[in-house]
């Protein structure tokens, strides 16, 4: 499970538990929010679940852990800069675990890659990037749930359709959605029916 996944990696590098307890108290508090419809604990423990069957290729595991539960924590329908102030957060609260400084550069990199999840040339990225878009590839109706989810989140935004429809063309616009021949072969030809099908919904 990620939290005591979370509990193990930090103990690593802090001795106290008391500040591992709060950090993790404050990653529950900042996911479980009434609006948080889709992003939240449950997101962040799918997206564990699928790291966890490819961690065998991961480097550097505890930076992804951690890339996991701080990657949502800032989550403000009407931002534009969540990702960033998601990793500014991390980057704080893991200098206070004394975890390395190299190690936090590379959490924040995945966090950031978040925004528009590219290709990078770091695999561990590229294996977070697609996990964290492979809902996408779900069967029809975790898919529909998920859009459904996302809709309630921008549910005070006007013109929400129109906005969607464009992430969704943007995504299809893309060579490939998923970067890693794991997370492609997995998904990729799913989620490309499944986008195909709400675009049409959207309509």
């Amino acid at each position: 499970m990620l939290k005591s996944d979370f509990y193990n990696c930090a103990s690593k590098y802090s001795k106290d538990s008391e500040p591992i307890n709060q950090l993790w108290e404050e990653i529950e508090e900042a996911h479980s929010g009434t609006a948080r419809y889709y992003h939240n604990l449950y997101h962040l423990q799918n997206l564990y679940n699928d790291l966890a069957e490819v961690k065998g290729i991961i480097d550097d595991w505890h930076s992804i852990i951690f890339a996991i539960t701080y990657h949502d924590y800032v989550y403000d329908t009407s931002r534009t800069d969540n990702e960033e102030l998601s990793a500014e957060i991390a980057v704080k609260r893991l200098l206070s675990i004394n975890y390395p400084a190299g190690k936090i550069s590379r959490c924040k990199a995945h966090i950031l890659a978040t925004k528009g999840h590219r290709q990078t040339e770091d695999n561990d990225t590229n294996l977070f990037t697609d996990a964290d878009l492979s809902i996408l590839g779900a069967d029809w109706e975790t898919y529909k749930q998920y859009a459904e989810n996302i809709r309630k989140e921008y549910n005070n935004m006007a013109g929400f359709n129109m906005g969607r429809k464009n992430v969704l063309i943007n995504f299809l616009k893309m060579p490939r959605l998923f970067k890693t021949d794991y997370f492609y072969s997995q998904y990729e030809a799913i989620a490309r029916e499944n986008i195909q099908r709400e675009i049409v919904e959207l309509l």
